[in-house]
């Protein structure tokens, strides 16, 4: 039976042996109380009544119907205020970062333990997020990454790219820009240094990548 001042917890997992091993853990950690679980999202938003929201959802990932990707982009849309905590066996960067990307407070992998997931629940209600050593070290490799600056091309440039992805050579793009072929080598090596590349491959690629020659 629920205390009148436990933190309400909801569980959504697929897998029914997980959900009882975990209701009995949480169970255990004074202050906490599970009150319903669920099956996978769908089955979460059915039986959410947002005049009685839970304070913690434990929510899993890889969940048939809908997955933890589209309930959390669900609840922090609609329900910021209730805290998610994820807890999923995905430990690969890529996972781990969309999820918090979709709007989850914190990540617990499955095979922690107990006393980190009570940690997680404690640091949630007190600073509003938890961040295991691992996500941190995600989160910090993510920051120092370098970011991808939108890059503007004049007319000019554009069209250099258009006819690097020819068969023409070089000294055959002046007579059509309209420009000495002294020129010509200023823009190529613009176009170098302000796309980082360094090779007419490199030009090749971007301009495909981007849009400007369509490969036909």
């Amino acid at each position: 039976m629920q205390a009148s001042k436990d933190k309400k917890v909801v569980l959504v997992d697929d897998h029914k042996l997980f959900r009882k091993g975990m209701v009995e853990l949480v169970n255990g950690f004074a202050g906490y109380s599970v009150v319903w679980e669920a099956e996978n999202g769908r089955d979460f938003i059915q039986k959410l009544i947002p005049q009685d929201l839970p304070d913690v959802v434990l929510l899993d990932i890889s969940m048939p119907v809908m997955d933890g990707f589209e309930t959390a982009q669900w609840m922090e849309q609609r329900y910021p205020e209730v805290k998610l905590l994820a807890l999923s066996m995905h430990n690969d960067n890529e996972t781990i970062k969309r999820m918090l990307k979709s709007g989850v407070n914190g990540y617990v992998l499955k095979n922690a333990d107990p006393a980190e997931l009570r940690l997680a629940l404690q640091t949630l209600e007190e600073e509003g997020s938890y961040y295991s050593t691992r996500v941190t070290a995600i989160l910090i490799e993510d920051l120092h990454k370098p970011k991808k600056v939108k890059v503007e091309l004049s007319e000019r440039e554009t069209e250099f790219l258009k006819l690097a992805c020819t068969e023409l050579c070089y000294k055959a793009f002046a007579p059509i820009l309209k420009v000495h072929p002294r020129v010509v080598e200023a823009i190529r090596e613009g176009l170098f240094k302000k796309l980082q590349v360094e090779s007419r491959v490199g030009l090749v690629l971007y301009a495909i990548k981007n849009g400007i020659f369509k490969v036909e």
